[in-house]
């Protein structure tokens, strides 16, 4: 079967179909992890995006679900140079195929994946759309023409869990209790609380600030899709928690607290996503190789303005990764420490520096 990947500007390509047999509109991103596609479909972070990954041949591992970031696959397609047919890992239990048709995700590969890489990267991230059935040029435009976009999007509210849920309870009654205000929460960030030995009860996005505060030793701000400046609930909640509790954010919440503070947000123009972007930590000069996953980024000059600290930046573009306000017992980064897919280099932060900075012995 042939596909069909067509974007705003009127760039067309065409492939060979695999996936589900689907059409489907998003923001078109590209991914430069070289493995982790199975963590990359399941984080929420890619919630109404066509994922184009730019390794030569993805799925060949197949799909375990004891590598789910989350209860699903999030994206609204997914673009490779070739995508494998063959599973070869013992773990596994699914094919990729498989796994996009249960989930009722298009995929398109056959096509020149650095022609359009190169294209995004000109021209910014756009809308697109993708198809696997047979559809005209001329309706994939009116469905692209129809979809509204990135910004201004309250995603993170979509995505949430609808109830409270305990992801590991305490060995004790005295363990340390890290309240999560769910975006968009990846699995393994609270894999690596709950190894840390804490007790962890995750919220939905709009839970009150009263209810995360009863209890809680510290707040996690999780990642998660979609603007964050279409999300005042949210950011009003963490406004009102400042320095009543220590609060940590990772992407999303980095950009919460950012605004949180007064600083200003702005989409990047075609963002940062996957295993390989370096970023240095200030105060130690030290480099870390981090995963990344975001196209909206926090004005480093309001966060000065309100008394933070910038602690780590982008060497690629020099934005904001990172920052602290000592005073109101913040820390929160842009990048993603727990990996899943990327290097470990600052699994730290979770592990230890956060936990740290909140009064937890880690």
């Amino acid at each position: 079967m042939r596909a069909r990947l067509l974007l705003e500007d009127g760039r067309s390509f065409t492939g060979h179909a695999f996936g589900a047999v689907a059409t489907r509109v998003g923001e078109i991103v590209f991914n430069t992890a070289m493995t982790g596609y199975q963590e990359v479909l399941t984080d929420p972070s890619y919630t109404e995006q066509i994922v184009v990954m730019t390794t030569a041949q993805v799925g060949n591992y197949g799909m375990n679900a004891g590598d789910d970031e989350s209860g699903g696959i999030h994206p609204a397609g997914f673009v490779a140079r070739e995508f494998s047919r063959v599973t070869s890992n013992h773990r596994a239990d699914q094919s990729l195929s498989q796994a996009l048709v249960n989930a009722g995700v298009p995929a398109i590969h056959g096509i020149d994946t650095r022609a359009l890489v190169r294209h995004i990267r000109s021209k910014g991230a756009m809308r697109a759309a993708i198809s696997t059935e047979d559809v005209g040029d001329d309706q994939l435009r009116e469905r692209i023409l129809a979809w509204p976009g990135m910004a201004g999007r309250a995603l993170a509210t979509e995505v949430s869990t609808r109830a409270p849920y305990t992801f590991a309870a305490g060995a004790t009654s005295s363990a340390p209790r890290i309240h999560v205000l769910d975006g968009g929460v990846k699995r393994n960030q609270l894999r690596l609380f709950s190894r840390a030995g804490c007790h962890i009860e995750v919220y939905p996005a709009d839970t009150p600030p009263e209810v995360l505060r009863d209890g809680a030793t510290a707040i996690f701000l999780s990642n998660g899709p979609g603007d964050p400046s279409a999300l005042p609930g949210m950011v009003e909640t963490v406004r009102s928690l400042l320095g009543d509790k220590p609060i940590l954010g990772v992407c999303l919440g980095h950009q919460l607290l950012g605004l949180a503070l007064g600083a200003d947000t702005f989409k990047l123009r075609f963002g940062h996503r996957g295993g390989n972007h370096p970023v240095r930590d200030i105060e130690t000069g030290r480099i870390e190789i981090t995963s990344q996953n975001h196209g909206f980024c926090v004005d480093p000059k309001g966060i000065e303005r309100a008394g933070g600290k910038v602690t780590h930046i982008n060497l690629n573009d020099g934005t904001l990764e990172g920052f602290i306000h000592t005073d109101l017992r913040v820390a929160c980064v842009q990048f993603h420490p727990e990996a899943m897919p990327g290097p470990r280099d600052s699994e730290h932060l979770l592990t230890r520096g956060f936990l740290r900075m909140a009064g937890i012995d880690a």
